[in-house]
């Protein structure tokens, strides 16, 4: 289960922010390019710098050893690293069902990195962080490159993931039809801060 919870926390030059984002909830997030938004995820999965409090439950950033913070706060960039040549390299387990909810079979884990689609690239860096089962998803446009069906996977993947694992989604898209159908809440950047937003 993942439940975050944000106590006057600030990064990427934002505002403080209080937030929280129950097990199992969407929350989707907009703003104009070079507001924060990217920053701010990275920021929130400890990556860059941060003042407040951050919490999953009740583990706190702050006395969480680093790579496990990370393996429970979960950050799906908008572009994808890969540090391996071959795809089945960079899971853990048995990723066959995560592929095929994202349209993909389980050769493509034999596949070189260099042959991927940005496309493919997108999804299975995805079905990538779902394989470690984070507590709390960090998603950066997880769907910028994808056709409508492939989207659609991508949106049903992660929903069905939240409800399933109690994960906590903090989703970045500047599709309101997407924010509309994926969030239970919406917020957008304005001028440093973090507001609530219509979708």
């Amino acid at each position: 289960m993942g439940r975050l919870i944000l106590r006057q926390f600030q990064g990427a030059d934002l505002e403080p922010v209080d937030l929280t984002i129950e097990a199992g909830e969407c929350v989707t997030l907009t703003g104009s390019s070079g507001s924060g938004k990217t920053r701010l995820l990275r920021a929130i999965a400890d990556l860059d710098p941060h003042g407040g409090a951050a919490l999953v439950d009740r583990q706190a950033v702050d006395q969480t050893p680093p790579p496990e913070w990370r393996r429970r706060v979960g950050l799906l960039p908008a572009e994808s690293h890969w540090w391996q040549d071959r795809v089945g390299d960079h899971f853990n387990g048995s990723a066959n069902e995560l592929l095929t909810e994202l349209g993909l079979n389980a050769a493509c884990l034999e596949w070189q990195v260099a042959r991927l689609s940005s496309g493919e690239r997108q999804r299975l860096a995805l079905a990538r962080l779902l394989d470690r089962q984070p507590a709390v998803l960090l998603l950066d446009e997880p769907t910028a490159n994808l056709d409508p069906e492939n989207s659609a996977r991508v949106e049903a993947l992660v929903q069905d993931y939240a409800q399933q694992h109690g994960a906590a989604v903090l989703w970045v898209s500047h599709d309101p039809r997407q924010r509309r159908r994926v969030g239970q809440r919406h917020l957008v950047i304005r001028e440093r801060r973090i507001e609530t937003a219509s979708a």
